[in-house]
């Protein structure tokens, strides 16, 4: 009789530590999959302070180069499909079109030199490259912790866990938009100064 005590306090034991491990494992699991939630939440925090900028940017900028119609078109529509996106993917997508609008603009910028010395634009160019900077920051954060989860997810016997619970590998990273791919063609090139004087 006692060896039947022994035998059934051992699987009692052995059952406690699978449990509490498996208790264990899940929780690591929520909290690393709100760490993902978290981020996004962060991410799309500064994507909103940035769409918030844009219009005062545009209106700036027109009063100075009017005749530039299709770049504020652009930006405009990109803007418009930022705020009509609604899955990750989308959203990213979406971003990446504003964030080469906007480009686009500044760019626009460098033929106007009463506009880049005009104080309200410049107060706008400095808040826009504050938030990109956040931008970019929070991107990588949010990688991170999509990598951090995704680790922990595919790991064994982790993933007998995820699957038992409905945990998915999350496949959405911010990774750079194509244009950022291709270097940008520089000329030093002399301008043509007109007749020479004689």
């Amino acid at each position: 009789m006692k060896k039947m005590w022994w035998i059934v306090g051992i699987l009692v034991l052995v059952v406690l530590v699978f449990g509490g491990s498996c208790v264990g494992k899940y929780n690591q699991l929520v909290t690393l999959n709100e760490n993902v939630s978290k981020s996004w939440a962060q991410v799309e925090n500064v994507l909103q302070r940035r769409n918030d900028l844009i219009p005062n940017l545009v209106s700036t900028v027109k009063g100075y180069a009017a005749q530039e119609q299709k770049v504020f078109i652009d930006v405009t529509e990109a803007r418009a499909k930022v705020g009509g996106a609604t899955t990750i993917p989308d959203k990213v997508e979406a971003n990446n079109q504003l964030t080469a609008a906007l480009s686009r603009l500044l760019l626009v910028v460098e033929n106007y030199p009463q506009l880049k010395s005009n104080e309200n634009f410049l107060a706008l160019q400095d808040e826009l490259a504050g938030t990109e900077n956040r931008i970019a920051v929070e991107r990588m954060r949010y990688n991170e912790s999509v990598m951090a989860y995704n680790s922990y997810v595919r790991r064994f016997p982790n993933n007998i866990i995820a699957g038992i619970f409905g945990y998915s590998r999350e496949n959405i990273y911010f990774k750079s938009a194509e244009e950022a791919k291709t270097a940008p063609k520089v000329d030093f090139g002399m301008q043509p100064q007109g007749p020479a004087s004689k």
